[in-house]
């Protein structure tokens, strides 16, 4: 059974534009909420973030959920109004404060104010995060650096080794996997108050390295392909060569989703997310460079008039003795 790619490639194709559209959606919204696309961390944006969680094994705080009204009431006695509470936990006893920066005797008076006034906090348990503005850009600004310089080292890599053209459709698929993933996590940002992290933007870069993997080996086929066949129309030749892949981008995929499900749901808070932005953008990369950089490229090739029409001699795709989907690789 083989696939065919190109006669299904406007239900792909609206499929992708469906998915981005919601994701620029939510960044839109978020924007609007949190002037930023994304909801960013302290390490972005700078400030203060305290983690607390009530003392259960020693008082009796535990019997009702954590009320944000009560803790923004205290908060606002002590300067800090526009601060962001989130309260969560299995049992809403847990507490995450974003604030302005602040000092040792700010973030004793705050916390002595919320024991008194919320409930008793078991200070075992509390986080206090500390980040400066300025090294918020910092890291923000270097992060979209590295982004930047990862597209344009893949575009002249993938424009020598191949012909411009497929680097610009490779480039095409990347983007594609960054807006995925991005716009998933604005909509996370939005329902459950996920925010993004140095992290991050690492799992963006390893989104495009692994992507850009899967696409490379499909364009090689492709281009061995045109070698082999040169009398063949580039619709016959993308669905040879998606169809040799698909074994190996398919099993390439599920094996690293293993290892990232198992981060996901027994690395602890600090890998979680970062596991989840690998997943999503794992499978959006899989699916753009079986459906979306090769589509494209064929309509690109008839667009240009550099597809042709069929074989003189009346070869088909199921009569032809292809090359091996090991020797792409």
């Amino acid at each position: 059974m083989k696939l065919h790619v190109i006669q299904q490639r406007q239900t792909w194709w609206l499929t992708s534009l469906t998915m981005i559209l919601s994701g620029i959606v939510a960044m839109v919204i978020s924007w609007q909420q949190l002037g930023a696309p994304l909801r960013p961390s302290i390490e972005f944006v700078g400030g203060t973030r305290l983690q607390l969680e009530l003392a259960c094994t020693r008082s009796d705080t535990c019997d009702a959920p954590i009320d944000p009204a009560a803790v923004r009431e205290v908060l606002t006695a002590q300067g800090l109004g526009g601060s962001s509470i989130q309260v969560v936990g299995d049992n809403q006893t847990s507490l995450s404060i974003r604030t302005s920066t602040l000092d040792v005797e700010s973030r004793t008076a705050l916390l002595t104010a919320l024991n008194q006034d919320v409930g008793e906090f078991d200070p075992a348990t509390t986080q206090i995060d500390t980040v400066g503005p300025v090294i918020g850009r910092q890291l923000f600004n270097s992060g979209i650096q590295a982004l930047l310089a990862s597209f344009i080292g893949i575009t002249v890599y993938l424009s020598i080794r191949f012909k411009p053209d497929f680097a610009v459709l490779a480039l095409v698929s990347l983007f594609h996997d960054v807006l995925i993933t991005m716009g998933a996590f604005a909509l996370l940002g939005l329902v459950l108050g996920i925010e993004v992290d140095s992290l991050f933007i690492v799992a963006l870069l390893t989104i495009v390295g692994f992507s850009v993997n899967d696409t490379v080996v499909i364009y090689d086929r492709i281009r061995e392909m045109l070698k082999v066949h040169p009398d063949w129309h580039i619709d016959d030749i993308v669905d040879g060569a998606v169809n040799q892949t698909l074994t190996r981008t398919i099993n390439t995929t599920l094996t690293t989703m293993l290892s990232l499900v198992a981060i996901f749901l027994f690395g602890g808070e600090t890998l979680k997310y970062f596991a989840l932005a690998l997943i999503i953008g794992f499978i959006a990369g899989a699916y753009s460079s079986i459906f979306i950089a090769s589509t494209m490229l064929a309509w690109w090739r008839e667009r240009t008039g550099r597809a042709v029409l069929g074989s003189a001699e009346g070869i088909t795709l199921d009569d032809a003795v292809l090359p091996r989907p090991e020797d792409a690789v």
